[in-house]
């Protein structure tokens, strides 16, 4: 993956029981916060899933996504996270491979 290229990131977070609110409430200020701070960030977005919690991200770049991974925002989260997982935050990166149209075949 070129540092150049857009980078997509999925990110699994599954909570402890009960923990549930906490986790939500802690990823909607995670994502006001990125939207906020972090330059080259073009998607941000936690949705629920079956397990918990799946945060969706695309970056500009490596640099940009590493940035991130270094900046307030990220350090927020991790230390609101802490204690209310069930397990470790399962990261995906993936590298888009466009096809189709344009709009619809890239997230």
């Amino acid at each position: 993956m070129a540092d150049s290229e857009p980078v997509v990131v999925v990110a699994d977070l599954v909570p402890l029981p009960g923990k549930e609110d906490a986790v939500e409430a802690a990823l909607r200020r995670a994502v006001a916060a990125t939207h906020e701070q972090d330059a080259g960030c073009e998607l941000y977005a936690a949705h629920r899933s079956r397990t918990g919690f799946v945060v969706i991200e695309k970056w500009s770049s490596a640099e940009d996504l590493q940035k991130h991974g270094g900046g307030a925002a990220f350090a927020a989260l991790s230390a609101e996270l802490d204690g209310l997982l069930a397990e470790s935050i399962e990261v995906s990166l993936l590298q888009p491979l466009p096809a189709g149209d344009g709009e619809l075949g890239a997230l």
